[in-house]
């Protein structure tokens, strides 16, 4: 496929999986961030809907895919997990086998808790947490440096978290 199909494709798709929220389902999904134990009452109080019509919204929202799901919010620091580290990694090729098993061995590392694919210089942006600076060069050591077809590793420390939002408030307007 032609690189303008492709882009033609891409368009119509993007065109197809974007929902155009009313004010109800906004103030809805406002509700659900917050407090996704919310009961059908607070949603449709929230949403200035019946409970019934907040729950038939709710699962609207799931079934096109906007809500994938509910989780709890867990405090890594009150688990010891107090040290958020970003690495970017480079890779030694970008071709689809090294990018699968870098992939791959990502998807089982227990201390990667994110992985972005990136543009620019960096192939890809990890998220780590850790007990401290020293339990980093453990983890660096034992599961980053034996990540498959790694070329080079750079390291930042997060040393405080200013913003931390799972949708941008612009949404919810």
């Amino acid at each position: 496929m032609g690189y303008m199909a492709h882009i033609f494709r891409a368009k119509i798709q993007q065109d197809e999986e974007n929902m155009q929220l009313d004010r109800a389902d906004r103030k809805l999904l406002r509700a659900l961030v917050t407090n996704g134990r919310a009961t059908q009452q607070e949603l449709g109080d929230a949403a200035g809907l019946s409970p019934s019509a907040a729950a038939r919204r709710q699962k609207a929202l799931e079934d096109a895919g906007i809500v994938r799901g509910y989780r709890a919010d867990v405090n890594l620091r009150k688990l010891g997990l107090g040290a958020t580290v970003m690495v970017t990694i480079t890779l030694d090729s970008q071709s689809e086998e090294a990018m699968g098993a870098f992939e791959a061995a990502v998807a089982e590392s227990p201390s990667i808790i994110r992985c972005h694919l990136m543009s620019g210089r960096n192939d890809y942006l990890l998220v780590v947490r850790a007990a401290s600076i020293e339990d980093y060069e453990i983890i660096h050591r034992q599961e980053i440096a034996r990540l498959p077809r790694v070329a080079r590793i750079e390291t930042a420390f997060a040393l405080r978290e200013v913003v931390n939002r799972t949708v941008p408030p612009r949404l919810l307007g």
